[in-house]
This record gives C-alpha cells, sequence and structure tokens, in this order.
C-alpha cells in the first residue's frame, strides 16, 4: 500500500495532459465559432426571406376581398391584413409596390421612386436588394393618412387635382428598424383598387 501512494511517475504527465486537452478544447471552440460566422448569414437571410414570404402571401389573400370607398364616410372598412415584421437592423428597408433606392446609395430621397407593382423589395445597409413577385393582378400600393374625423384615406387623394394615375405608381416604404405590426386596407378610388397602408 505504502508503494502505490509513493508512486509519482504518473503525476508528471497530468499538466502535460491537461494541457494537451485545453488546446483541444479551444480548438473545437474555435471551429464552432467559425462555422456559426459562417452559418449565420445563411440563417438571418432565410428568416427574413420567411417573413417576407409570409406578408406577399396575406397581401395576396385580400386582394379579392371587399375594398372600402375613402370618400364614403359611412363605408365599411375594406378587407385588410396585417404584417408583422422582426428584421434584422442590417435591413435598410423594405418597400412595396416601389423601388425608392434605384442608385443603391442608400438615400431614399435623392432620386424618383421607380414604380414596381406586385413588387416587395427588401435591401440590405450593404446595398444588396432582394425582390419578391407578388403574382396576380396589378396590386397598387399607396400611404393612407388619418383625416379629420379620424378617417384613414389615401394620402394623395388630399389634393383633388391628382389624377389616377400618378397615384398608381405610388408605393409604401418601411425604414430601419423593420420591427412590429403594420396594417393594410384595400380601398377603392376612381374604380382603382388600392391596397392601402394604415400606418
Amino acid at each position: 500500500m505504502k508503494k502505490i501512494i509513493s508512486d509519482t511517475v504518473a503525476a508528471d504527465t497530468i499538466p502535460l495532459k491537461l494541457v494537451v486537452y485545453l488546446g483541444l478544447l479551444a480548438a473545437v471552440v474555435l471551429l464552432l465559432a467559425q462555422a456559426w460566422n459562417i452559418a449565420s448569414p445563411v440563417l438571418q437571410e432565410a428568416e427574413i426571406k420567411a417573413q417576407a414570404e409570409t406578408a406577399s402571401l396575406s397581401l395576396l389573400s385580400i386582394q379579392g376581398g371587399y375594398a372600402r370607398n375613402p370618400a364614403d364616410r359611412y363605408s365599411p372598412e375594406g378587407s385588410m391584413c396585417t404584417l408583422i415584421f422582426s428584421l434584422p437592423p442590417s435591413v435598410r428597408y423594405i418597400s412595396f409596390g416601389v423601388d425608392p433606392d434605384q442608385e443603391c446609395n442608400g438615400n431614399l430621397t435623392d432620386s424618383e421612386w421607380v414604380p414596381e407593382n406586385n413588387t416587395l423589395i427588401y435591401q440590405y445597409k450593404n446595398g444588396v436588394k432582394k425582390r419578391m413577385l407578388l403574382e396576380g393582378k396589378p396590386i397598387h400600393f399607396i400611404k393612407g393618412i388619418q383625416n379629420s374625423e379620424g378617417i384613414w384615406i389615401p394620402a394623395e387623394s388630399q389634393d383633388s387635382s391628382q389624377k389616377a394615375s400618378v397615384l398608381e405608381s405610388t408605393g409604401v416604404v418601411i425604414e430601419a428598424p423593420v420591427s412590429g405590426e403594420f396594417r393594410f386596407e384595400m380601398v377603392t378610388l376612381d374604380g382603382i383598387k388600392y391596397t392601402m397602408a394604415r400606418f
């Protein structure tokens, strides 16, 4: 028994084994961190695409529904959908029916917005754009505002000199942070159906 307790040959190898095991553990952690850095953007893109696809399906679902006449204050509400987004900070904007940054310079006010009906576009802060086409009949997006009576009306309909062709070329943009609930309602104006943003 005394011989086993006094045997110190194995004790000399413990620190060396500990260093080797810690080195292996550090290598595994570094490989996992590198794999996460590679996989994270892919997973993030998949989540953004899934939210955009869900939004497009919701918008398509109301297109055949009732369109409210904003000129008639007693008209019942049109078909509505609520889009829920929680996009990461890397997304600069998401737009409906318009390309607000055709130069991809990050400035949404330096040039005319290019109408793209039936299109949902999201752009990253690095300038990369992704488009999603909405199938079916033309979908005209328009921004809404509340009038003095609290009724939502198309923003451009305030000016009676506006022509329907000008209204057809409008769109809606949600700038970063793209997070929260955003409601859209079907309205009709001069015989044309619009998908109006109520936010």
